[in-house]
């Protein structure tokens, strides 16, 4: 039987889903063919952000790979963009970048166009350096520009517009926000969400223009952009302008297709176009009863509708959705739904805590849930959602309901998982339209035990991650024991088939002292490894076998070769070690004098109460360090930075136990611990926490009883809050018990994996029993740090023990 030829214009997330569920109900009715403009297999847009923040690569984010296309017999023509449909003959016409035309027959065509990104009207927004984020050709350029210039404006306080923001930021770029509006996120957020968003960004390094109205974009000689000029007169200097305004319907080929438009492609209710019915539309371009969406759950709800009726089922109905936004804003929690500004006959349930960072706001109407708005803490956004799109009364819970689905009674479940309490029916992927139920099933009868299989099996989580946390506690709750956090037998890099926990638990059990025996034992494919093995496998070899291995200095990332931190310049950076972030009028002075003497142009205090010398030239660093006379702060390393305090006790009326003194305890006595990641600590005087201890990997809070202990905090790119560890009465016991973590995570821990990592890998009732329960093994863990440390050199100041080549440090002749 002669198949049907099926031809979809667009190779986005919409469309491709679409291919998905109708391969899974009719995968011999049609030969596939399908037209992306980008030179792209199909990505997921949600994730860009990750991309330009440095979090993710392009390739860690398609969805679809070159294999799949193949695999489903798929023809993609990636690259080449559809210019021309003739509806009488049914063929559609690609041209591709050198203007070649490609041409294909159909028999159902399926429209996929997307959105474009709105560009705002103004003199200047041809010039270089102005553009949408879109894209991952977008990305691209705001990655290359923010190599070469420091000053950015985004113009636009959306989602997108400050993922774009935080992104360049993360890149080293100043970033201005500028946003027409006084709040930010209008649409999703309320106003007092929106400012608690603001205030918390500012706090990370953005700078705002609220209300700002631009007028032009002011260019300089060579065409590029230099400035952003308002309709008040002010101006700010720029060299990028990044316009995340909004999106319109991608219609263009549309109109000439002479379909009917209407705020988009105008579609029924089987997603087939109002003019022709063997066409359909799915997506950013699809107008279904006046609206046209933009979130990617109605989009895929779509997508099943539309495969229902091409595999000719013809039962299908979209209906249209009822929309939440559930997000993750620069590391920030936000969900929103439904009437969440309230409104005439509305009453408002609010619960406000701007010290925590949480905002809750519930809208009732006739007893009733019509709107939800929360900030910082979005676990019962999809109780909350159920409750909305169920109408349901909510007059018997009405007391407890600010407080969340957990507090509604006995669940018959143990512990705070929250996966356990939550009925099969509850939907967890509000993308993909995956609730618990469909997942445990999946766990079970296919054997999963990682996020990755779960995403691939379910789709759950493999949109906009927001589920993320909520995915893993099912398959925690689920699949028990065999949970794992990473593939078990995912390879440390392509030059073996070894993992992390494999090569750590065989150099332990063979006693390998050398990168060579290592390598040799453990069949290694590449003889002498790569840039990504060899500073794990050496890390491993000296963290296992102290005062045994010998570490190989050439086997370590530049900056720890070099023993300083390389800036985008060239140039390198210099901070000294201040005990606790403790120093004297002596210090400063040599400080002082050494950035007179080597002209160094720029110095900085930093986040963890240390001076910063920006701009050192490589020769000038062993001059520069032998006159300030003070040991390394190891601001390069994967090692113990900083110990981070308040002034505490000593001085502050406030304040309950000396933290200065806690604080510079602990950095003595671990400062020159290198681990697999670098690692950050904070003593607080009391509870008011004036040093940040709750998102370091070792934070401690004076009590007037003692020292409360928190561990696997992070303030990264995602800030995670610490887990309270234990609550001890003496400065003797906080060293012994932060030794023993430090020393665990450092047997432990796989390279370049953050506390924050290895203790949700291994699970924080593992450390609690390493750490709290087995008094002997932490004395021992303790014990073995302190060996490890013991006569370990300065590198600064010990050339020959650290093994410091300072050939590296003369300058070439010009």
């Amino acid at each position: 039987m002669k198949k049907s030829k099926l031809v979809m214009v667009g190779n986005g997330m919409a469309g491709v889903r679409t291919i998905e569920e109708l391969l899974k109900v009719a995968p011999d009715l049609y030969d596939i063919t399908v037209f992306g403009a980008e030179p792209h297999p199909n990505y997921n847009r949600i994730l860009l952000s990750p991309v330009l923040a440095g979090e993710q690569t392009l390739d860690e984010i398609v969805l679809n790979s070159w294999e799949w296309y193949a695999e489903n017999n798929i023809t993609l023509h990636a690259g080449k963009k559809v210019t021309e449909v003739d509806r009488v003959k049914r063929v559609v016409r690609a041209v591709d970048a050198d203007g070649n035309v490609t041409e294909a027959e159909y028999d159902r065509l399926l429209m996929c166009t997307g959105s474009n990104p709105f560009i705002l009207p103004i003199p200047g927004k041809d010039l270089k350096g102005v553009i949408a984020y879109r894209d991952i050709a977008d990305t691209n350029e705001m990655i290359e520009t923010a190599t070469k210039y420091k000053n950015a404006v985004v113009i636009g306080g959306g989602l997108l517009g400050l993922e774009a923001a935080n992104g360049l930021m993360l890149r080293g770029m100043t970033v201005h926000v500028v946003h027409v509006q006084s709040t930010l996120m209008e649409r999703q957020l309320d106003s007092v969400a929106g400012k608690l968003l603001q205030k918390s960004l500012e706090e990370r390094g953005l700078k705002f223009l609220m209300g700002a109205q631009t007028q032009e974009l002011v260019g300089g000689p060579d065409g590029r952009v230099t400035a952003i000029k308002f309709k008040d007169g002010t101006e700010v200097a720029t060299d990028l302008v990044v316009m995340a305004v909004g999106i319109r319907p991608n219609t263009d080929l549309a109109s000439k297709m002479r379909l009917h438009l209407d705020r988009g492609i105008v579609v029924t209710d089987t997603m087939q176009t109002v003019t022709d019915g063997r066409i359909y539309s799915v997506g950013e371009c699809a107008a279904h009863r006046g609206i046209a969406y933009g979130l990617v759950a109605p989009l895929f709800e779509q997508a099943k509708v539309a495969a229902n009726h091409l595999a000719e089922f013809g039962i299908g109905r979209y209906m249209g959705s009822l929309t939440s936004t559930k997000l993750k804003v620069t590391g920030i929690d936000l969900f929103s739904a439904g009437e969440f500004m309230g409104g005439e006959g509305t009453e408002e349930i609010i619960m406000s805590d701007p010290f925590g960072g949480v905002y809750k706001k519930l809208v009732l109407k006739d007893d009733k849930l019509v709107g939800a708005c929360l900030y910082g803490d979005t676990a019962d956004g999809s109780f909350y959602f159920k409750l909305l799109r169920d109408g349901r009364s909510v007059a018997d819970i009405r007391d407890k309901l600010m407080f969340g689905e957990s507090h509604l009674g006995d669940t018959g479940h143990e512990g705070h998982n929250k996966a356990a309490s939550m009925p099969d029916s509850a939907e967890v992927c509000g993308c993909n339209g995956v609730n618990k139920g469909t997942i445990c099933k999946a766990i079970r009868e296919k054997g999963l035990f990682t996020l990755e299989e779960v995403k691939k099996h379910t789709k759950a989580s493999a949109s906009c991650g927001s589920c993320t946390g909520l995915v893993e506690q099912i398959l925690m709750f689920t699949a028990g024991g065999d949970y794992s956090a990473t593939p078990k037998t995912k390879a440390m890099c392509g030059c073996t088939d070894q993992g992390h926990q494999a090569v750590r638990e065989a150099i332990v059990k063979n006693k390998y002292l050398t990168i060579a025996s290592v390598f040799k034992g453990l069949g290694w494919k590449t003889p002498n490894g790569c840039s990504s093995c060899r500073p794990a496998v050496n890390y491993y070899l000296i963290s296992s076998w102290p005062k045994e291995a010998k570490d190989d200095p050439q086997s370590r990332f530049i900056n720890e070769r070099s023993h300083a931190n390389i800036q985008k310049d060239g140039t390198y950076s210099v901070i000294p070690r201040m005990w606790g972030g403790e120093t004297t009028a002596d210090e400063l002075r040599r400080i002082a004098d050494a950035a007179d003497k080597y002209k160094v142009p720029t110095i900085k205090v930093t986040g963890g109460q240390r001076i910063d010398l920006l701009g050192v030239k490589k020769e000038d660093l062993v001059g520069i360090w032998k006159d300030i006379g003070m040991p390394s702060g190891h601001a390069y390393a994967k090692a113990l930075r900083t110990v981070k305090t308040c002034v505490g006790s000593e001085w502050c009326r406030m304040g309950t136990q000396d933290s200065t003194q806690m604080g510079k305890d602990l950095e003595r006595a671990m400062w020159r611990m290198y681990a697999p990641h670098k690692v950050k600590f904070a003593v607080s005087g009391c509870p008011r926490n004036c040093a940040e201890a709750g998102i370091k990997d070792v934070g401690v809070i004076g009590v007037d009883s003692g020292w409360e202990m928190y561990i696997a905090g992070n303030g990264g790119i995602k800030t995670e809050v610490a887990h309270f560890l234990v609550k001890v009465k003496t400065a003797a016991e906080v060293l012994e018990y932060t030794g023993a973590f430090c020393e665990l995570y450092r047997q432990e821990g796989w390279y370049l994996e953050r506390t924050v990592h290895y203790v949700s890998r291994v699970g924080l009732d593992y450390v609690k029993k390493r750490i709290l329960e087995d008094e002997a093994g932490r004395k021992a863990l303790w014990e073995r740090l302190q060996f490890a440390l013991d006569g370990e050199p300065d590198p600064w100041f010990d050339f020959k023990d650290a093994q410091v080549d300072t050939r590296q440090f003369t300058a070439l002749p010009a």
